[in-house]
């Protein structure tokens, strides 16, 4: 299904120049601006052109038959060129002719090089291998979602980046190599994950029936043809393939005896300073380990008293740990283990987000263009994945976005949690924010494809509340599905900081989660895993919730009546992923605009007051002290 592609609203100076109305001072800026954004372009297009893997992800079939250069050598190269276009752009542009989207492109740009900088001395403190996204799954992953063929060159790109695995694998054994001798090895728990992927792909047939099935799909392929390519991946994988996974087994085995049951981050070299630099790039905030921790204990205790006001209304008679016992065990939330629960889940997940689709008028200005399709995690990678991601789509539109549920066991996917997962990663949730953000019109690449993970997963996770506030949840245990969902992204705060600031074992985190949350053992342990291996990215979903609830709070204060949520929603969608103080930036000058009359969107004359939907009544989120203060000014 296609949604309808509409324009994003044009200010009366944009549409003036293109009239050619515009002199002087103003054309000065419209000139600097349009210089700006080329360059802007072009350094985007020289880094796509270094990354043949990001080509794919991006439909670009040019590099199709290589993959990236992983090497330490290389990130220094990688280094070295963004120093040099960040003193190319101060060099070419005056900052102070730039019209507004341009200088908050230039501020983003120059923030992210910065960045690239400042983190650079903690590029080896990750782990190559690890159960989320290892180079191990991500190969024969790669080649399954991203790599299509529709024409015989394809199909032999394919088979030549079979045929590389083997020098992937030697780069991947001696980047995990390098960070060996500098005491940076995986936790213990992580091998037995990476281990089972990798004789997953010697055992499987998935990479070969991939390839078959894609090749039987190519029109002007002869039978002859087919054969052929067949032959030459069959020989690949067992040639390349196979040996190259045989010889990262033995590496790891020998590696896992290295290893140790010291999870956090606090152990590897400068520990704590990385951390505290990993909060602030996933939060794009300032808040400390401490704060965060804290925000987290506040969070927890909000949403389990929401959950015992719900425990009232539908009558359950016990304790909050007897409801999520109830909630945890009962098997009517519970699918059947097999292909029938599985398609039933896909199924009924799918129409979920129909159903949101047919309101999305109520609340936005604008929709993507991409097609969403709901799809199970395959099996090579399903034990090791989490339970659900998603896939942006191809900017040319030649792969959907991809909302993936992880249905290994249906024991840890219950129907209640269902509505709320559909929301989060489909619609309105990742796949409406970052479809629409590569589809926008008017700000460079890099903005179209950036990513900050405050405000992607903050917009997701607030996406989970906002079809509550239209009347959506129609059944109670749906609806705890949300808050349970809330809860779980609390208790992340508690747990990240926890396990990486605190010195936390894995075992008081996997307790933690259990006394705290009505999720299964299963996930339980699959998420305290995912914060072992990716300090500080679950932070940041709640904070990022907050950040936005508390600027739709401002502007229903500030323009009272006048406040209409599509519009609120344009501000927050249409600029592509921000920091959050630049998303606060960008909603002070939407309510100083429209205050001022000088707003660009049209506001319809059908207000919440009237209707009611998108009242937030009776919910009160405790925000750190250092986001009361006054407002910035607008700009």
């Amino acid at each position: 299904m296609m949604f309808s592609r509409q324009r994003l609203f044009a200010s009366v100076l944009v549409l003036a120049s293109l009239a050619g109305c515009q002199s002087g001072p103003q054309q000065s800026s419209i000139d600097e601006s349009e210089k700006a954004n080329a360059f802007f372009d072009r350094v985007f297009d020289e880094r796509v052109d270094r990354h043949p893997e990001y080509q794919t992800q991006l439909g670009i079939r040019k590099d199709y038959g290589i993959w990236n250069d992983t090497s330490d050598e290389n990130a220094g190269k990688e280094l070295n060129i963004a120093k040099q276009e960040l003193e190319n752009l101060r060099a070419l542009i005056d900052y102070d002719l730039l019209d507004p989207q341009t200088k908050i492109s230039y501020d983003l740009f120059v923030r992210n090089i910065q960045q690239q900088v400042d983190l650079f001395k903690y590029r080896l403190h990750t782990y190559p291998i690890d159960q989320m996204y290892g180079r191990q799954s991500g190969i024969p992953s790669f080649l399954m979602n991203r790599h299509r063929i529709s024409e015989l060159s394809d199909a032999q790109a394919y088979i030549s980046r079979l045929e590389l695995v083997g020098e992937v694998m030697d780069q991947l054994i001696v980047n995990m190599t390098i960070r060996e001798e500098q005491g940076i090895i995986p936790p213990s728990f992580v091998f037995a994950h990476a281990i089972r992927d990798s004789n997953n792909i010697i055992n499987g047939d998935a990479l070969i029936s991939d390839f078959r099935s894609k090749i039987v799909a190519v029109e002007n392929l002869d039978d002859a043809s087919r054969a052929e390519l067949l032959q030459k991946a069959q020989q690949a994988i067992s040639k390349v393939v196979i040996p190259a996974y045989q010889t990262l087994i033995g590496y790891l085995v020998e590696l896992e005896k290295k290893s140790n049951t010291d999870d956090g981050v606090w152990k590897l070299p400068d520990g704590r300073n990385f951390y505290a630099a990993a909060l602030k790039r996933r939060t794009t905030t300032d808040l400390t380990a401490e704060e965060i921790h804290n925000l987290g204990l506040s969070e927890v205790e909000r949403i389990h008293n929401d959950i015992r006001r719900l425990m009232q209304s539908i009558g359950f008679d016990g304790d909050l740990q007897d409801f999520f016992e109830f909630m945890r065990t009962d098997k009517r939330f519970i699918y059947a283990n097999d292909d029938k629960g599985r398609n039933r889940y896909l199924s009924e997940a799918t129409q979920f987000i129909e159903a949101m689709k047919a309101h999305l008028d109520d609340l936005f200005l604008v929709k993507p263009v991409a097609e969403l399709l709901v799809k199970k995690v395959e099996a090579f990678r399903e034990q090791s994945a989490g339970t659900a991601f998603y896939q942006r789509p191809a900017p040319d539109g030649s792969r959907p976005g991809l909302y993936y549920a992880n249905l290994y066991n249906m024991d840890n996917m219950p129907s209640y949690k269902m509505e709320a997962l559909a929301y989060h990663e489909g619609v309105p949730g990742h796949h409406m924010q970052i479809a629409i953000a590569q589809e926008l019109q008017g700000i460079p690449k890099f903005r179209k494809f950036g990513s900050f993970t405050a405000y992607i997963e903050g917009w997701a996770l607030y996406s989970e509340l906002l079809p509550k506030e239209i009347g959506f949840y129609s059944d109670p245990y749906s609806d705890f599905g949300r808050l349970s969902m809330e809860l779980w992204r609390a208790c992340r705060l508690v747990v990240d900081t926890g396990i990486h600031d605190k010195k936390w074992t894995r075992q008081q985190a996997i307790d933690y989660y259990r006394a705290n949350t009505a999720n299964p053992d299963g996930e339980i342990v699959k998420m305290v895993e995912r914060h072992i291996v990716m300090p500080g990215q679950a932070t940041a979903y709640k904070i990022g919730m907050i950040r936005i609830i508390e600027l739709r709070e401002k502007a229903k204060q500030q323009l009272g009546a006048d406040f209409d949520i599509r519009a609120f929603h344009n501000v927050i969608l249409t600029s592509g992923a921000v920091p959050l103080d630049v998303l606060e930036k960008l909603v002070d000058q939407w309510i100083a605009d429209f205050r001022s009359g000088r707003s660009e969107v049209v506001v319809s004359t059908l207000r919440p007051a009237e209707t009611g939907s998108f009242s937030n009544a009776g919910r009160s989120i405790r925000v750190p002290a250092k986001w009361q203060a006054a407002p910035s000014s607008p700009g």
